[in-house]
């Protein structure tokens, strides 16, 4: 039977579908299981195309599709997810490929990493790959803040035990306030999108449990969708 990292080089499920949901497939520090990059996987990237494809009418497969970043089938994909990235460790092909893709015109969208060492831990890795662009942070009056939703708040959204065993506190370590930000290149378009001290793929995840918070859940799919509108449309 083949493995998820077998099946990444193998035609996506659901590819006769515009649009394909994919997630990046990246070595981190620990190599353990099946790796940090599958934290949610796969519940959570089915369940928000199913609320992907009732809210925009866009035709997306609703089947996962990991694809490891130095598979050269990436670039079928324009968007790129990828969690738990505090704990990215990427080989030498991988920052290649990355590099690769994020330049020829794909999007990456980093998710669920909290504090400051997992943020200095991403920040180092990122600018192995792109280390002539700046992260900057993202203002409220950007496009991508108002491509279909208008979202003039960034809500903090917790993981699911906060968010439903938590009596209200959505943080993790010292990562108490949530940021969009993101990395630039030279004409303006955004590589990298990035969601930092939030958990949006856990309230993807868990959005159909009675006790996780409504708020946090809509505002996930509100910021996920305009991710992805974004990124197909610039």
């Amino acid at each position: 039977m083949p493995t998820v990292r077998d099946q990444a080089s193998q035609a996506p499920p659901g590819s006769e579908h515009p649009f394909t949901f994919t997630r990046a497939i990246y070595s981190d520090q620990f190599r353990r299981g099946r790796g940090a990059w599958s934290t949610d996987y796969p519940k959570a990237d089915r369940q928000f195309m199913i609320g992907f494809r009732r809210l925009t009418m866009v035709d997306a497969s609703e089947a996962e599709n990991p694809v490891s970043l130095t598979d050269p089938n990436l670039r079928r994909f324009p968007i790129a997810y990828a969690v738990e990235v505090g704990r990215m460790a990427l080989t030498p092909a991988e920052r290649d490929g990355l590099r690769s893709y994020l330049l020829a015109g794909g999007l990456l969208i980093v998710d669920d990493f909290w504090g400051s060492y997992q943020w200095a831990n991403f920040a180092r890795e990122i600018h192995a790959v792109l280390p002539e662009f700046p992260i900057v942070d993202i203002p409220q009056e950007h496009a991508l803040r108002h491509t279909m939703y208008d979202l003039e708040e960034l809500l903090q959204v917790p993981n699911v035990q906060n968010g439903i065993y938590g009596g209200g506190r959505t943080w993790e370590q010292d990562g108490f306030t949530p940021a969009l930000r993101g990395i630039l290149d030279e004409t303006g378009r955004l590589l990298v999108i990035i969601n930092w001290n939030t958990d949006l793929g856990d309230a993807w995840e868990w959005a159909d449990h009675p006790l996780y918070p409504l708020p946090m859940s809509n505002f996930a799919y509100k910021l996920g969708i305009n991710m992805l509108v974004y990124g197909m449309s610039h």
